[in-house]
């Protein structure tokens, strides 16, 4: 799953602040991949207010086929899965605290990720 952080930490809980550095979210509109499975769920709930995730489209064979055969572009592969910076919405965020499913952008987006990605990048 793709993590995007949305919300600034200021006068929350230090258990919060610990996670998002856990996950490399150290500033706002940071994304990373984070692999799902029963206990990064469960800290992934911590945080749920304070980032936006869901399932990118990602052709993740070919990244998986570079980085195995060390290709051409095993370098720009490989520093693909570590944490960037994406650019901040041109119109801003509809609701940062609201659930996605609210009408908001927080928490799980599925596969709607990818327009949330594509508007910042």
């Amino acid at each position: 799953a793709f993590f995007i952080r949305i919300r600034s930490t200021n006068g929350v809980s230090p258990k919060i602040q610990k996670v998002l550095q856990l996950l490399h979210l150290c500033q706002i509109f940071n994304g990373t991949f984070v692999k799902l499975n029963k206990a990064s769920i469960n800290t992934l709930r911590i945080v749920e207010q304070y980032t936006a995730w869901g399932y990118p489209n990602l052709k993740s064979e070919d990244l998986i086929h570079e980085i195995y055969t060390v290709g051409k572009c095993f370098k720009e592969a490989s520093n693909f899965l570590w944490p960037f910076k994406l650019s901040s919405l041109g119109g801003g965020m509809k609701k940062k605290t609201t659930h996605f499913v609210e009408g908001g952008d927080a928490c799980n987006r599925k596969e709607q990720i990818n327009r949330l990605i594509g508007r910042m990048n």
